[in-house]
């Protein structure tokens, strides 16, 4: 899961994660890695609006948000 979370960093992509909570409960969240530091990483949260942080080790999944270009023809 880190290499994955070092990969999304270094291409600055935007992460659609799973991820659970220290007390056991599961959210899916968009986020943007800002910093990896040990077990953990620094990231912009669009669900709660500001920066958190989070265990690597409680990441669940992550998948790459695919953005699509407008073609004008």
């Amino acid at each position: 899961m880190k290499a994955q979370i070092l990969k999304a960093f270094k291409h600055q992509q935007l992460i659609d994660m799973m991820y659970m909570a220290n007390d056991g409960s599961f959210s899916k969240r968009r986020i943007k890695i800002l910093k990896v530091s040990g077990d953990s990483f620094q990231a912009y949260c669009f669900l709660r609006n500001k920066k958190r942080t989070f265990k690597i080790e409680n990441v669940l999944s992550l998948i790459p948000v695919e953005r699509k270009e407008r073609q004008i023809i």
